[in-house]
């Protein structure tokens, strides 16, 4: 196996940090916490405001070298459209992705959220976060995970939005990983998970815990509910929906909602994440025994992983159905999940990178990766009108950013660094060249925006996969 029993990896670029990558690549209208980064447009004075005088123009910063090697790459009228792009994200951030809930105390004030109707998800959350993580922002990793853990349910369920009850869809395995992106960029600050929420509304405690009801045990507590959602015993708990795998319409493969039928090689992988996280949450805290048993557990998932979900004669990953005991014969960006956990190995890796991910007539067209093969019968671009009058979220053969990040991630964690800069590159022309503006997803064909419009969730990390040497 490949890496089975290391500790979360980073998440990176080749060879150099996020900080590296956005150094000097400031925004006019930043977070207050994005202060020491500098934008380019001098600020006018109220005196030359008053007089229609212009501003000075600003000199030009000094760019870092990873900086210089995108302008390089993109050339300078896309380089500064990005520039455009990431001021107006970060301003977008600022004015309306940090939101209160009427009611709920936050002694950060605030919650995080890409979207503009006000609801707090799941996976969204740490898909936001990476984004701030490339300016060394992490006070909005902590606050939404906190208000999401003081509402776990004594048996350990968590609900994936924090606004609407969504039943029985339990919060997708990101809240370690979350936890850990924080604490990296906050000297490794593990510390607070061992106190609890000390209330909730107007002081009255949500949830009562017979045991220490500290975040650490509620962490724990949250993987065990996931590790119950296995009818047939096997060690692979199954989705809830598609719905609530965060693939909206995908029901050939993970099943309508409350099926709980589907064991997911996404959320195999994810949990295989998430006890990786645990096992460094656990190591900070000097838990060495749930340490141990954290990184035991990743090599029996990953074992599981491969001897499961792994068809050889195809060369890729699928999905199970644990009701009927067959393979779900569907070729989803899920299948490469995987990549991300660090399950494969490097023959794996290589084909279904070869036979599969860049195959144009599957996943690699236009714009990749397309949430569904071109040849699954029910895949299509687009979206649909709802019978409600709204458009619908196609998983069906769109671009999502969330999968796109993890299978660039799991590409650079394996080696497969051109195929990554060829990902990251065309993701950027799709989101700065073909749209004026940042969208929620994307035509894999076209590249036309689709979804949320003036979107500054999770989105944006096209904006910083473009980070190589």
């Amino acid at each position: 196996m490949h890496a089975e029993n290391t500790p979360l990896r980073r998440e990176r670029g080749p060879g150099l940090s996020r900080r590296t990558f956005l150094q000097g690549v400031g925004a006019a209208a930043a977070l207050p916490c994005l202060a020491p980064l500098r934008g380019f447009a001098a600020e006018a004075s109220p005196a030359a405001v008053a007089t229609g005088t212009p501003p000075p123009a600003a000199a030009e910063p000094a760019y870092s070298a990873a900086v210089k090697a995108v302008r390089a790459k993109v050339g300078e009228q896309p380089f500064q459209e990005l520039l455009v792009r990431l001021r107006k994200t970060n301003a977008d951030i600022k004015l309306k992705g940090l939101k209160t809930i009427r009611g709920v105390a936050n002694a950060g004030g605030t919650f995080l959220t890409g979207y503009p109707y006000t609801e707090f998800y799941d996976w969204d959350l740490y898909f936001e976060n990476l984004y701030l993580a490339y300016y060394g922002v992490f006070p909005y990793c902590y606050t939404n995970l906190k208000e999401f853990l003081s509402r776990q349910t004594a048996d350990g369920y968590i609900n994936r939005s924090l606004n609407k009850q969504r039943d029985q869809q339990h919060f997708k395995p990101f809240l370690a990983q979350l936890v850990v992106l924080g604490a990296r960029q906050d000297k490794d600050n593990y510390q607070w998970l061992t106190t609890s929420p000390a209330s909730g509304v107007d002081g009255v405690a949500k949830v009562t815990f017979p045991e220490n009801g500290s975040y650490y045990n509620r962490l724990k507590k949250y993987l065990d509910k996931w590790f119950s959602y296995d009818g047939d015993k096997n060690g692979l708990p199954t989705w809830n929906s598609a719905d609530a795998a965060g693939t909206d319409n995908q029901w050939s493969r993970a099943g309508q909602i409350g099926a709980f039928e589907v064991e997911g090689a996404d959320l195999a992988a994810y949990l295989s994440r998430e006890l990786q996280a645990m096992a460094v949450i656990a190591g900070h805290l000097g838990e060495k025994e749930d340490k141990q048993a954290f990184l035991d557990h990743v090599t029996k998932l990953n074992k599981l992983i491969n001897d499961v979900f792994w068809d050889d004669k195809q060369g890729l990953y699928f999905d199970r159905n644990e009701k009927t005991n067959k393979q779900v014969p569907v070729k989803s960006a899920t299948n490469f999940m995987p990549l991300f956990c660090g399950a494969p190995s490097d023959a794996q890796v290589k084909r279904m990178v070869k036979e599969h991910l860049t195959n144009e007539k599957e996943f690699w067209l236009a714009y990749p990766v397309a949430s569904y093969a071109k040849t699954e019968p029910d895949y299509y671009q687009g979206s649909h009108r709802l019978p409600n009058g709204s458009n619908e979220c196609n998983w069906r053969g769109s671009t999502w950013a969330p999968t796109n990040y993890m299978i660039f991630q799991g590409l650079m964690r394996y080696g497969q660094v051109d195929v990554a800069r060829d990902l990251a590159g065309r993701l950027f022309e799709m989101a700065v060249v073909k749209n004026p503006m940042l969208r929620e997803y994307y035509n894999a064909e076209t590249g036309e925006g689709l979804g949320q419009t003036s979107f500054w969730g999770f989105t944006a990390l096209y904006y910083v996969m473009l980070n190589w040497e």
